[in-house]
């Protein structure tokens, strides 16, 4: 088979130094980290989770058997924090064994075994680290891309490669590459399913904006082609196109500057992590023959990225 109100006011794109409030996927605020090496990634994957074997004996993230498991298993990218951290305990509530991957270990043990999920460390950037991560999850049903994110702000005229390059490898080329390793497992369940997180910057464009709607866009069109090239596999493909979420992204977008970040959020009620999650949750719920494509949610004081309804 092919793996295949008060005062209000409305913000527009005029307005002085106002950041997008797309806000959206991930806690990749794992940069600020070191850098993992494939060996050390490799090594505490297999240290932390030892194997999903098809047979259902699974781990929890202390590495202790936890005997015969009969949840299918569901895989949460960026899963140390936000979007990724809430959805891993949505479908755990679902009935899924959660398998959690990002940059920051502590997080991820810490949450699995809240959840008694597994947690395995990951770099989508990094091919050595994705395969030691799908190495040992041989069994799948559902695939959440959650890993990603944005750096920076700034007209393509001061462009900062390295930023770019990030974003791009990090939102799409990560995107890829983990999807790609997973497939196989996802369609041999039975009844796949990959869900991918991008944000209105798939579908929208911004000023100073480039390097993250680009990368979202074509996030995006990855997502919508392997809808096509695997329309005749038992896989279900959902996009989550989330605007305004209050999670760490605009703290990692601004380099850690809280209150830049902050002010993304001011005089109006944004998503939280835990909005999305249950429209994840109820997407992959749904039964097998029913297959929701995409889902855009944004608070309802928000019109588009650039463009909300704020409290004086």
């Amino acid at each position: 088979m092919r793996c295949r109100a008060s005062h209000r006011r409305v913000v527009g794109a005029a307005a002085a130094n106002r950041a997008p409030s797309e806000a959206v996927n991930t806690s990749e605020a794992d940069r600020a980290s070191d850098t993992d090496t494939a060996a050390v990634a490799a090594a505490d994957a297999m240290k932390t989770a030892n194997d999903l074997k098809p047979a259902n004996d699974v781990t929890t993230s202390a590495g202790a058997p936890s005997g015969r498991d009969d949840r299918p298993v569901a895989v949460v990218t960026g899963a140390s924090a936000g979007i990724g951290e809430a959805t891993a305990r949505t479908l755990a509530e679902a009935g899924f064994h959660v398998v959690i991957g990002a940059r920051r270990v502590d997080r991820l043990t810490r949450l699995a075994e809240e959840i008694a999920g597994t947690a395995l460390q990951l770099d989508v950037t990094d091919r050595d680290s994705v395969a030691a991560f799908v190495a040992a999850i041989p069994a799948a049903r559902v695939l959440v891309n959650n890993a990603g994110g944005a750096r920076g702000l700034a007209p393509v005229a001061e462009a900062d490669e390295d930023d770019w390059r990030w974003m791009w490898e990090t939102n799409v080329i990560g995107t890829m590459r983990i999807t790609k390793a997973l497939l196989p497992a996802l369609i041999a369940s039975g009844n796949g399913h990959v869900v991918t997180v991008t944000s209105i910057a798939a579908i929208e464009a911004y000023d100073n904006g480039a390097g993250y709607t680009s990368a979202k866009h074509a996030e995006s069109a990855l997502h919508r082609t392997l809808r096509g090239e695997h329309l005749a596999d038992p896989v279900r493909f959902t996009e989550i196109l989330p605007g305004m979420v209050e999670t760490e992204f605009s703290l990692v977008r601004f380099d850690g500057d809280a209150e830049r970040a902050a002010g993304v959020y001011a005089g109006l009620t944004p998503l939280t992590a835990e909005d999305v999650a249950e429209t994840i949750g109820f997407a992959v719920t749904r039964p097998a023959h029913v297959n929701i494509d995409s889902i855009v949610l944004k608070p309802r004081a928000q019109h588009s990225a650039m463009r909300a309804v704020r409290e004086s």
